[in-house]
């Protein structure tokens, strides 16, 4: 039987809830389930509150208790170049880990806290989940890149969130001995059963906008392919409804003019949970066409597939994206960059006889894969083993994985 109550468990995430993305919704569902089956969880973050990071954005830190999770929102002195200057960062780690029987949990990319690692020297085994490889950003690649290796070689297990991440990454591949897959978990029942609010959204989308909708949800950020859809959208009839924000929203409201589409684009930005299962429930479809490695995993397909509603992916090389939501079987995967394929795909939902249904009974069946109670008993299965690995059978601690 594992030992949940005797765990000190210590994530390290770049942002929190309510700063929405896949990463932040992860570490928050993660720590809750954790902290309700006993462990004792914190997580230290950035308090990013404001909802574009300016440069010289200044905040203060916070400490709250989130359903038992204690959070540490680390006030900043600036932002640059996806950098958080958080003074208080060394301070606030020593403090956590002078506990016994902590683990240290980061979740990458994440370069504050990866840099903050390697000022500290702490006797706590280290695991890593590894959202994705730094793509794009080539700067910060080769700049991070020596703080990655030392900090990636101290570790004691790195996790990705599907086993195909592994095999498309070059530099996961220097760390095959110490690798493993924890897949990403939500509370499928909120999403299968909505509550009255969410259900309401649903029947007040459905009565604005009709009922065909189609639906996008994530940031407005470049690996996201959202001007595919909005291509895709010039062939295919029904409402766009995009979900959230981001750097590339005027670019793309722009393109949707351009292509005379903006009258069946609604842009939410910022919605609650509640909401956002709303929106899930009225659409035919969530169209997610990111199209770079970046997209590691895509938590909302399994938002989604939780709601009945069936995903159109592409397929990314290296990704695990076309693993969460499968083709043919709970979905359908495209090629990437190629809005033709994804508005016929999106037809076929429309005008296969029977499609539609079968994938909406086969995604919310996959969906129960995803659970959110697995993934924190397995994840405590990997803490288990580091600590058993940091003692030999003398009871002395062994001088290794030091951080």
């Amino acid at each position: 039987m594992l030992k949940t109550l005797n765990y000190r468990i210590v994530h390290l995430s770049k942002y929190y809830p309510p700063d929405r993305g896949g990463i932040e919704t992860h570490v928050q569902t993660l720590a809750r389930t954790q902290a309700a089956l006993g462990a004792e969880v914190h997580v230290v973050c950035v308090n990013g509150f404001d909802k574009q990071r300016p440069l010289f954005t200044k905040t203060k830190t916070v400490n709250e208790i989130d359903c038992g999770v204690h959070v540490t929102r680390l006030g900043r002195l600036l932002s640059f170049a996806r950098f958080d200057f958080c003074p208080e960062i060394l301070s606030k780690l020593s403090q956590l880990l002078n506990e016994p029987n902590t683990v240290l949990h980061i979740h990458t990319p994440n370069p504050t806290m990866l840099l903050a690692l390697t000022m500290l020297r702490r006797h706590v085994p280290l695991i890593i989940t590894h959202h994705s490889d730094i793509i794009k950003q080539k700067i910060l690649k080769y700049g991070l890149r020596p703080f990655e290796y030392l900090i990636y070689s101290e570790s004691s297990r790195i996790l990705t969130t599907s086993l195909q991440y592994i095999q498309g990454s070059k530099f996961l591949q220097l760390y095959r001995h110490k690798l493993n897959n924890l897949p990403l978990g939500i509370d499928f029942k909120n999403y299968s059963k909505p509550n009255k609010k969410a259900v309401n959204f649903t029947s007040y989308l459905k009565e604005k906008y009709g009922e065909l909708i189609w639906l996008a949800v994530g940031r407005l950020v470049y690996y996201k392919g959202l001007h595919i859809a909005i291509e895709a959208l010039t062939l295919v009839p029904g409402i766009l409804i995009i979900v959230g924000v981001g750097p590339l929203e005027q670019e793309l409201k722009t393109l949707a003019e351009k292509l005379g589409v903006s009258d069946r684009i609604v842009w939410l930005g910022h919605v609650s949970e509640d909401e956002l299962i709303g929106a899930y429930h009225a659409a035919t479809a969530l169209w997610f066409p990111s199209n770079v490695r970046s997209e590691g995993f895509g938590l909302v397909q399994v938002e989604s597939m939780a709601s009945s509603c069936p995903v159109i992916n592409a397929d990314i090389p290296g990704s695990g994206v076309p693993w969460v939501s499968r083709h043919e079987q709970e979905g359908l995967t495209i090629p990437i960059n190629n809005p033709v394929a994804l508005a016929k795909a999106a037809k076929r939902l429309l005008y296969e006889p029977g499609l539609r249904n079968r994938l909406a009974t086969a995604c919310r069946k996959r969906s129960e894969y995803f659970n959110h109670l697995t993934m924190a008993q397995r994840s405590f299965e990997f803490y288990e083993e580091v600590l058993s690995e940091q003692w030999n059978d003398t009871g002395i601690q062994k001088p290794v994985n030091l951080l």
